[in-house]
């Protein structure tokens, strides 16, 4: 509110208390005072009242003057606002184009930027083909003096060749001359020549007919031997060897194996198992191994087995020694032990490996020799059916015997042509050898602990005793 306006009425409130409280102001003095009272009141009332309307017309006036200032100023702040947002709108599109233009500048220096690179990149390529252009200037310029250089010298050789020329012309007339002389030698030597040749043809025609006649004799010979040495072989194969022979060969070619087994004992004492036997080589044509029974090694089939430390052994032959590095068990008959022999063995021992019988059946007897014992003997052996693997000694009929004669586990036998059949698994049994497959095997050396032996060896303790009672 203004504050003129808030004058006039205080005022105004102040005068109209004043108006209303005078008769009772009058009231408490004497009747004839306020009979003067009121008139002295009612004679300046409308002077009151005038000054009144007169302050209220002033005030209004003041309050007219103001309020159409502050119209005249609600004017001009209005248009001073419009002003300001025509000039705002002019900065917000001046700005909007600025932007847009700055858009436009970053674009085109995008785009310049990519032209400058694309300048750069032009301008490397340029100074690399100007490099090249420069190396190949250089180069054909080094070419050029070369072919100068080779053009100088071919003009020097042409001339040195057109020299040779004239010289060769003058040759070749000398030439021509000793050519006539030559033309009439060489004739003399064509008919010489001609009658040589025909003489050559009919001798290596006759050259011709005896080498065939020869060849065909050197095929009729081969074929005759040939022949023979199937016919030999085949003889040889169908000849049974005497029990002798086949003893005397044994003995020739024996080689001696021998084991050595130990381990912890009682107190802590080592205990030690050594062994030996008389054995030979036997091969299939690939591999070869020494062959021996069970027996006649330090391991022996039982349960528990036992556990060896160590495990060593070798082969000797006169005073060839070599190592045994493993031995195997066979297949169907664990009882008979393999042990490899390489080539380089084979030879330094010099012993004939024995080659397995691919005809086991072709003669009824076979020779039995007593590897450790040394008897030996011809013996007859019948085929039991139920018993594939092996073949059964006829023991009433033994002939050609030497020596105490007593088979047993262990023997080798031999057939009639002299390889080797088999291994005696008892004393009635041999266990014919086939191949050279098995079942598990035993790597020799100091410490063999980790094999676990007495495991295998109750394994094959078990194996053994569930066969028929005639093969134990």
């Amino acid at each position: 509110m203004n504050r003129s306006i808030l004058i006039v009425i205080c005022d105004f409130l102040l005068l109209s208390l004043l108006f209303f409280s005078s008769p009772d102001l009058n009231k408490a003095g004497d009747e004839g005072a306020t009979l003067q009272v009121k008139s002295e009141i009612s004679t300046n009332q409308p002077d009151s009242g005038k000054d009144l309307a007169a302050a209220m017309r002033q005030a209004l006036d003041e309050e007219r003057k103001n309020r159409d200032q502050l119209v005249s100023e609600l004017t001009r702040t209005r248009e001073v606002a419009g002003e300001k947002e025509k000039q705002a709108q002019g900065l917000q599109q001046s700005l909007q184009a600025r932007e847009q233009e700055t858009q436009r500048f970053q674009a085109e220096r995008a785009a310049l930027q990519q032209q400058f690179a694309a300048a750069q990149t032009n301008l490397l390529a340029l100074n690399q083909q100007l490099q090249a252009t420069s190396s190949e200037a250089t180069l054909s310029k080094e070419k050029l003096a070369a072919m100068e250089a080779d053009i100088k010298k071919r003009a020097e050789e042409a001339a040195a060749l057109q020299e040779k020329l004239a010289r060769a012309a003058r040759s070749n007339e000398v030439a021509l001359a000793e050519k006539q002389q030559l033309v009439g030698a060489l004739k003399v030597a064509e008919t010489e020549k001609r009658f040589a040749v025909e003489q050559a043809t009919r001798m290596e025609g006759e050259v011709k007919t005896e080498r065939e006649e020869k060849a065909k004799l050197a095929e009729g010979v081969k074929a005759l031997a040939s022949r023979s040495g199937e016919l030999a072989q085949e003889v040889r194969e169908n000849r049974p060897l005497a029990a002798n022979t086949i003893f005397s060969e044994f003995t020739a070619n024996q080689v001696q194996a021998m084991f050595s087994a130990s381990r912890p004992g009682l107190l802590g004492l080592e205990s030690n198992k050594h062994r030996d036997t008389q054995t030979v080589l036997v091969t299939d044509g690939t591999n070869t191994f020494a062959l021996c029974h069970v027996q006649d090694t330090p391991l022996s089939f039982w349960n528990p087995g036992t556990d060896w430390e160590s495990l060593t052994g070798s082969l000797n032959r006169n005073t060839e020694v070599v190592p045994i590095r493993s031995l195997s068990f066979y297949w169907s008959d664990p009882r008979l032990i393999l042990m490899p022999v390489t080539a380089e063995d084979a030879r330094r021992l010099g012993s004939k490996p024995y080659h397995i019988s691919k005809t086991p059946f072709k003669f009824p007897d076979a020779v039995l020799v007593g590897a450790r014992e040394g008897y030996y003997g011809e013996c007859r052996f019948q085929i039991d059916v139920s018993t594939p693997e092996y073949v059964k000694l006829d023991r009433s009929f033994l002939k050609g015997l030497f020596g105490k004669f007593n088979p047993s586990r262990g023997d080798l036998v031999f057939s009639k042509t002299g390889e080797l059949l088999g291994v005696m698994a008892n004393g009635t049994y041999c266990t014919m050898l086939r191949n050279f497959d098995s079942s598990a095997t035993f790597q020799f050396g100091q410490d063999v602990r980790a094999q676990h032996t007495g495991e295998v060896l109750a394994r094959f303790y078990s194996m053994v005793s569930e066969l028929p009672m005639k093969l134990q």
